[in-house]
């Protein structure tokens, strides 16, 4: 099975930096295949090089996809970080 969902991002750096960072640091995580997309461009979601090439800005939705045995686990986490973590990781 595979999950795939659309996701707004809130924060107001985005996918840049420290956001990108911890955005990262949970899709490596889990052993799935994650992969995150904008506007028809697709990036591995545990490379940092390949989302900071997205320019994932504020408003903003990708489409993120996740295929494996951990999927449903590694969703729940990656939508709680994209709705909670990273706004948390802009205030710093």
């Amino acid at each position: 099975m595979t999950i795939k969902a659309e996701l707004k991002i809130i924060n107001k750096s985005g996918l840049h930096a420290r956001p990108a960072v911890v955005f990262v640091k949970v899709c490596r995580k889990y052993k799935s295949k994650i992969t995150i997309e904008k506007n028809g461009k697709k990036a591995d979601a545990k490379n940092i090089l390949q989302v900071l090439s997205l320019g994932v800005d504020q408003g903003d939705t990708i489409t993120i996809t996740i295929e494996g045995e951990d999927e449903e686990e590694a969703f729940k986490e990656i939508k709680e970080t994209v709705e909670k973590r990273l706004v948390e990781v802009d205030k710093k």
